[in-house]
């Protein structure tokens, strides 16, 4: 499949672009993290390790030993969503290293940075809701995400059964997604075409930790039975976290999902297309901002990825005043649970008969 390319881009982009660096020289900060994102890491992987030590070594009775399991999946989404996606993206520091490490998180978390980066920064941010090239939107042939996928008669159900999906998402992932990719050297219809020995390396150090400290050392201390109804809570909660935090940003209704005309060319330039594929959700919510590492802000996010996150509540004004000028639609829902129904509504609809 050819790769997509975007219209001409309008001076949009420009102007965002140079309003959003004006913001950054006139206060003088760098558009990287600050000291209230390495606090906030230092709290998150300060709360997973005392909350792993609890589950696996505290003696505390099954319940709430299972309470400490769903809290452990709850900080390992955290770690996720602050640490590892700033780190990804090159914007955790202004030290390639110190990004290297966050990024790391993810690979003793159980995933794989270096896919990880391919999946969604290369592809994802780039070709956002394109079917057939955007991996995230490809749940086929179990969901339905846009008009253009094949229908299943079991579709018009996937509004119900979305939630068992997003709760088994994480074991998936972990245990067969990534798998997949390694070894078929692709992801959706990109080639992966060289793998160097370092990431060779921190593939399989990465899944042999993870392993290790998820798996066979809480079974260890703890038998067979607790260790792994320990790991299925501490899995459920986690990819549940994961998966509905993704989903608002990008299936809810009033979303793009732009097809490409004969010739690979997609109707919008860049800018606009992430404006018309991306949604916010309760930006006005400080403890949803903190834990969610600024991922409701996601029209900013995936405009300016490079951006920490905890720059995007600043930067969130300037959007919006250059969208409006432009006559673009932000989509933004107040609430949490506002942009929760959005989405099954929207799976609802698309798992109707074409």
């Amino acid at each position: 499949m050819q790769t997509p390319r975007f219209a001409l881009a309008p001076d949009f982009h420009l102007i965002l672009k140079q309003r959003v660096n004006t913001y950054f020289e006139q206060n003088q900060i760098a558009s990287t993290g600050n000291w209230r994102l390495y606090l906030k890491a230092i709290v998150l992987i300060s709360m997973q390790i005392g909350v792993y030590y609890a589950a696996v070594f505290g003696g505390f009775s099954d319940g709430v030993s299972l309470i400490f399991a769903a809290l452990l999946g709850v900080s390992s989404a955290g770690i996720g969503f602050n640490v590892m996606h700033d780190g990804a993206h090159g914007s955790f520091s202004t030290s390639k290293n110190l990004n290297s490490v966050a990024a790391f998180t993810l690979n003793i978390l159980g995933g794989n940075d270096f896919l990880w980066k391919i999946k969604h920064n290369t592809i994802h941010h780039s070709f956002t809701n394109v079917d057939g090239v955007d991996d995230d939107i490809d749940i086929q042939p179990f969901m339905r995400m846009c008009s253009t996928q094949a229908w299943k008669p079991a579709h018009r159900f996937q509004h119900i059964y979305a939630t068992f999906l997003y709760c088994i998402m994480y074991i998936s992932w972990m245990f067969w997604m990534d798998y997949q990719k390694y070894f078929s050297r692709k992801i959706g219809v990109l080639e992966i075409k060289n793998i160097s020995w370092q990431d060779h390396t921190r593939f399989w150090v990465g899944k042999g930790l993870n392993l290790f400290f998820a798996i066979i050392l809480p079974i260890y201390v703890l038998g067979w039975v607790k260790g792994l109804i320990g790991y299925t809570v501490f899995a459920t909660v986690t990819g549940f976290l994961i998966s509905i935090v993704f989903q608002l940003a990008h299936t809810v209704e009033h979303m793009h999902f732009p097809s490409m005309a004969e010739n690979g060319k997609i109707e919008n330039e860049w800018a606009i297309h992430q404006i018309q594929t991306t949604a916010n959700f309760a930006t006005t919510n400080p403890i949803v901002t903190w834990f969610c590492g600024g991922l409701n802000y996601q029209i900013e996010h995936h405009l300016f990825p490079k951006v920490s996150h905890v720059h995007y509540p600043k930067i969130a004004h300037i959007v919006r005043d250059v969208c409006q000028e432009y006559g673009l639609n932000y989509v933004e829902y107040p609430r949490v649970h506002q942009a929760v129904a959005s989405h099954f509504r929207f799976l609802k609809a698309m798992g109707q008969a074409a």
